[in-house]
């Protein structure tokens, strides 16, 4: 398994009354095999096509013409909000994108996902990136998104005075739903006005669960990434979804019934996210929108958090350790023991941490996981680990895909839809009628 994922600390065996009861993980288990059920049931009938896309591998070949499109480009700027930018980001980060004391020295064009609409910033990009030579990826699933179609007018707008107009085709692309007739799509008329080429985006396939769609693969390969060995990854647990195994020994399903029991029967209605890497804080991000769009329905759900560590550990662990005990944790490591700088002795002892002599950042780092979720533990605080030994397109693939399923499962426990937001679209149809009364 390319991932290790270990609920002990999250048992009241284990950490005292707190954790899980062994009663109530049973219950919720048995229930998770209804739900199980039902995802096989899908995957097998095709109703739910995210569940068969690790397994296809045509699509990701055709958008190798539109990156080679990409070539010579000094900046790649991605238009897009929510699920349409955070799965981009998250794969991206594999590639340096974001990662602090590497992001600037990395190879290949500069990466802008422009995901949150920001008057100042959105100037400061088109005040400054060169635009005969940047590429423009604007990406909506219904061609409708407010934010989006802000950003590609003024983009548009901005290369017909630069005199650019009739580089569009060459310098646009979009990415939305088909034609619909009698459906509007805003974004799909606004470029084929200009003869942009539009990709399509999976109809079967909502934002928050696209990242193993074109959304988050077309990045990944313009950063040279293996699409193919992320959705490689994804099939893994797939496959261990559909063995046919009980729940207890399916990662994504053992996951789900233990934060669901832990809400009903000790009230963990808070659910943190801490992973112990640089290339990882995208993905906390993503996991946010993912489970509380997801399941935050009918008074359902969890509030989820993203940490990032050892930094969180300065900024949150307190409140954790000393806090409301409402919050079920899981703590993702990764293989770094024995990487980074190695310490000098001498230096060391200076800084009167002799211990640290000859040990690498990469030790320091794997003690402070590992002790962080020990320190939860010890103070009564469910947590789950879950362990990559190497981060990578496969692994990362199977992490996405483990949570996708985990909320999915969690989500039919529920007895809720898992991939509508209702709450959400009102909000955007109020901004609309505010924006066009002001």
């Amino acid at each position: 398994m390319l991932y290790v994922q270990s609920i002990e600390r999250a048992r009241e065996a284990t950490i005292g009354r707190e954790g899980v009861s062994e009663a109530a993980l049973g219950a919720a288990l048995a229930r998770t095999e209804a739900a199980l059920k039902v995802v096989r049931g899908w995957h097998a009938d095709g109703s739910l096509p995210l569940l068969g896309l690790p397994a296809e591998s045509a699509d990701v070949a055709a958008l190798k013409p539109i990156v080679e499109r990409f070539a010579g480009a000094t900046d790649l700027v991605f238009l897009g909000t929510g699920g349409s930018a955070l799965g981009g980001q998250t794969v991206a980060q594999l590639a340096d994108h974001l990662v602090p004391g590497a992001a600037p020295f990395r190879a290949g064009p500069r990466i802008h996902f422009m995901d949150n609409l920001d008057p100042l910033s959105f100037a400061a990009l088109l005040a400054h990136v060169p635009l005969a030579t940047a590429r423009f990826i604007a990406i909506s699933k219904s061609g409708g998104t407010g934010e989006t179609l802000m950003q590609t007018i003024a983009v548009l707008d901005a290369l017909k005075k630069a005199g650019l107009e009739a580089r569009i085709p060459e310098l646009v692309f979009g990415l939305s739903e088909p034609a619909k007739p009698g459906k509007k799509n805003g974004l799909r008329t606004l470029l084929e006005g200009f003869g942009v080429t539009m990709m399509e985006h999976h109809t079967g396939v909502g934002g928050r669960f696209s990242v193993l769609t074109n959304v988050g693969l077309l990045p990944a390969l313009a950063l040279g990434l293996d699409a193919q060995a992320i959705r490689a990854g994804a099939k893994e647990v797939m496959d261990a979804v559909l063995s046919g195994k009980p729940a207890a020994e399916v990662a994504p399903a053992l996951g789900a019934a233990t934060a669901l029991a832990l809400a009903e029967e000790r009230g963990k209605t808070i659910s943190v996210v801490m992973a112990y890497a640089d290339r990882l804080a995208m993905f906390t991000k993503w996991y946010v929108q993912l489970w509380a769009e997801s399941l935050g329905k009918e008074g359902h759900g969890t509030t989820p958090v993203g940490a990032l560590g050892p930094v969180d550990q300065h900024s949150q662990l307190q409140l954790y350790l000393a806090g409301p005990k409402d919050k079920f944790f899981t703590v993702i490591t990764t293989g770094v023991k024995g990487k980074g700088p190695k310490l000098d002795p001498e230096l060391s002892k200076i800084a009167g941490e002799p211990d640290f002599g000859g040990r690498t950042i990469g030790d320091l780092v794997a003690a402070q996981g590992r002790a962080t979720a020990d320190t939860l533990a010890k103070n009564g605080l469910p947590t789950r680990t879950i362990h990559v030994e190497t981060l990578d397109e496969r692994s990362l693939g199977a992490l996405l895909m483990h949570f996708m399923l985990e909320t999915i499962i969690a989500a039919q426990l529920l007895g809720i839809d898992a991939f509508d937001q209702p709450a959400v679209e009102e909000g955007k149809i109020l901004a609309k009628q505010y924006l066009a009364e002001s």
